[in-house]
């Protein structure tokens, strides 16, 4: 399982907007909207890198309001929950 956070600045008129477009898009798992530099964050979990690039660079790119984002590449995960067999279902 790959895992990404995607950090977004997205017009401040569309947050709720974007938000459900990023929800209806395959391997992002959850979008909240925060408060500081940016505005959104979406969480990318997806079975192999090659899915995190079609997620992150064509999908995401192709919602209108998102007007810039940096993507950070998620190496490990320190969590008291089991965060793998959470989101590995279905997966194989």
């Amino acid at each position: 399982m790959v895992t990404a956070i995607s950090l977004l600045d997205v017009e401040r008129s569309r947050v709720n907007e974007v938000a459900q477009a990023l929800m209806d898009v395959e391997g992002v798992s959850e979008v909240y909207s925060v408060a500081g530099r940016y505005d959104q964050v979406a969480v990318i979990r997806v079975p192999e890198n090659e899915d995190l690039k079609e997620v992150a660079t064509e999908r995401m790119l192709k919602i209108d309001g998102i007007e810039d984002s940096e993507t950070l590449f998620a190496f490990e995960v320190h969590s008291d929950h089991d965060l793998e067999s959470m989101f590995s279902i279905g997966f194989e």
